[in-house]
């Protein structure tokens, strides 16, 4: 249901979450939410992939394995989970231990294709981390903290998902080309600001367009030279021409014949296919809980983020718990079809608030066209050919969207009370410096290392459970920022109407308000029997 009353900060929604737009604007608009997210769900897998040492022939069809993943969990989370308009995608929260197990692996690998036992060892650790964040979801662990959180906790927290890409090299990189970048910004912002109600195309297709007209631009002044081979905003066409046109991307892929854990079967037409089988290693598993923690943190402030965006209540302890179990669920899938995980995704969230596009119907048209692209080489490498530069435009307007959403939430709080103005203040702060300092340390192995060294505790402290959790954690902005503001909000002393609880709670939605698949299917049962 839309929130129509004018004070609300989405009265601008355009399609509520349960309306269904004609299906030629419905794939366009599932396009443009795909868009949003598409540098973030390269980058994970490029970078994975530069880790591994992956051959380049290969590269294209892990890219893929990523969209094919991203399109069957968001049709997941849309239908059997939290039933948000949020896309799945490819965490960065569990990048930090996912890279630890690949250098481990790699460097003490016998069987001669040390990336693809690298990558079995990779799965096997989100496995059983991912088993662990259903049991949290769907025995109602995280839904049951929904009461000790207030407003002075989720603003800095949904603050800090926008302000998580403040620094990434596409928006602060030395050599960025940023005339390109201020293209893509300023004419995200002419469509959806200045002309939003000079044409509906302008309102619904800002980022679309944006992206569309400075693309055309980058790959015109790369044909033309202008744009030099490696420079920032280049466009190599060539690359797609190349690329193969379909991609075979199936469950256990990685195995490699002869390899530990490797089944090899004869298949009609297909041949000989080998089957990784995943390899589980404790300590590998231990570091990869630390990425599942701080994902389930982020995801939580990314519901109540889109809630608030879409016009509808903050989600309810049971809509929360059937989100978390479901991203455990897709992250088990993900690593079986030989991903790195999935997670709900900031970035078309950011999407919303510009363009006013909160419909579920939309997000699941993009993602079955995103489902079947992942299979075409072509469209993989096109989509690798967006320069970052463009993608550094898209983060500033959504991700800066993000971190209004988030303090718009201060308007519940009391802002004469000096006890929410420091924990919204050290909160923040903190939780853009621990992961800088994080950042400067290097690697969980040189925080382990050094945790070793402090006295008395540092046997404690230097142990890989201890040291890996707290190096992920603190790598999260949102889980550093989120877990400081929890903290101090209920431990110093504050009326419920100082922290914001008593207006709040107003706007949560009520657990009957939540029908997951299985009420929906009872009622239809019940129904048909009437």
């Amino acid at each position: 249901m839309v929130v129509t009353d004018d004070s609300s900060p989405s009265s601008f929604v355009q399609y509520g979450i349960d309306d269904k737009p004609p299906l030629p604007t419905a794939l366009l608009l599932g396009a443009q939410h795909y868009l949003t997210m598409v540098g973030a769900n390269i980058a994970v897998p490029l970078i994975l992939a530069g880790a591994l040492g992956m051959p380049a022939d290969v590269i294209p069809r892990f890219v893929g394995t990523f969209f094919v993943v991203s399109g069957i969990a968001t049709l997941m989370q849309t239908t059997f989970g939290n039933r948000y308009p949020i896309v799945q995608g490819a965490p960065f929260s569990m990048l930090a231990p996912a890279l630890a197990v690949i250098g481990v692996a790699t460097a003490t690998d016998q069987s001669g294709v040390a990336w693809q036992s690298a990558l079995l060892q990779l799965q096997g650790a989100i496995i059983v981390a991912a088993v662990v964040e259903v049991f949290v979801g769907y025995f109602g662990l995280l839904g049951r903290l929904r009461k000790f959180i207030s407003p002075v906790v989720i603003a800095p927290t949904i603050a800090l998902i926008g302000l998580s890409l403040f620094n990434a090299s596409q928006v602060a990189s030395a050599t960025n080309n940023w005339w390109l970048l201020g293209l893509t910004l300023a004419l995200i912002v002419l469509f959806s600001q200045y002309l939003d109600t000079a044409h509906p195309a302008f309102k619904l297709f800002p980022v679309l367009l944006g992206v569309i007209v400075s693309y055309v631009v980058a790959a015109g002044l790369s044909v033309a030279g202008v744009i030099a081979p490696g420079a920032a905003g280049y466009v190599n066409l060539q690359t797609v021409i190349e690329a193969p046109a379909l991609m075979p991307i199936y469950p256990l892929q990685w195995g490699f014949a002869g390899g530990a854990g490797t089944t090899t079967v004869s298949l009609p037409v297909v041949g000989s296919v080998a089957f990784g089988i995943p390899q589980f290693t404790t300590s590998f598993i231990i570091g990869m809980l630390a990425g599942v923690a701080a994902s389930m943190v982020e995801s939580f402030g990314d519901y109540h983020a889109v809630a608030r965006l879409s016009g509808v209540g903050a989600p309810s302890e049971r809509r929360i718990n059937h989100g978390i179990g479901m991203e455990g669920a897709m992250n088990v899938f993900s690593a079986v079809m030989g991903g790195s995980g999935s997670t709900s995704y900031s970035e078309n969230i950011g999407a919303i608030g510009l363009t006013g596009v909160a419909s579920r119907y939309v997000v699941q048209v993009g993602a079955v066209v995103m489902l079947v692209m992942g299979f075409v080489g072509y469209f993989g490498q096109l989509i690798a050919t967006i320069p970052d530069p463009i993608v550094g435009g898209l983060y500033v307007a959504m991700f800066g969207q993000i971190v209004a959403v988030g303090l718009s939430n201060l308007k519940y709080v009391d802002l004469d009370s000096s006890r929410n103005v420091f924990i919204v203040g050290v909160a923040m702060f903190a939780g853009l410096a621990v992961p800088a300092y994080m950042g400067n340390v290097g690697s969980a192995a040189a925080f382990r290392e050094g945790m070793r060294q402090v006295a008395l505790v540092g046997p404690v402290l230097g142990t890989q459970l201890v040291a890996d959790t707290v190096f992920v954690i603190g790598s999260t902005g949102m889980a550093v920022g989120g877990l400081i503001a929890f903290f101090f909000d209920n431990t110093i002393a504050g009326t419920r109407a100082e922290r914001g609880l008593e207006e709040w709670e107003d706007t949560v939605e009520d657990d009957d308000d939540f029908e997951s698949a299985l009420d929906r299917f009872r009622g239809d049962e019940s129904a048909t029997a009437d």
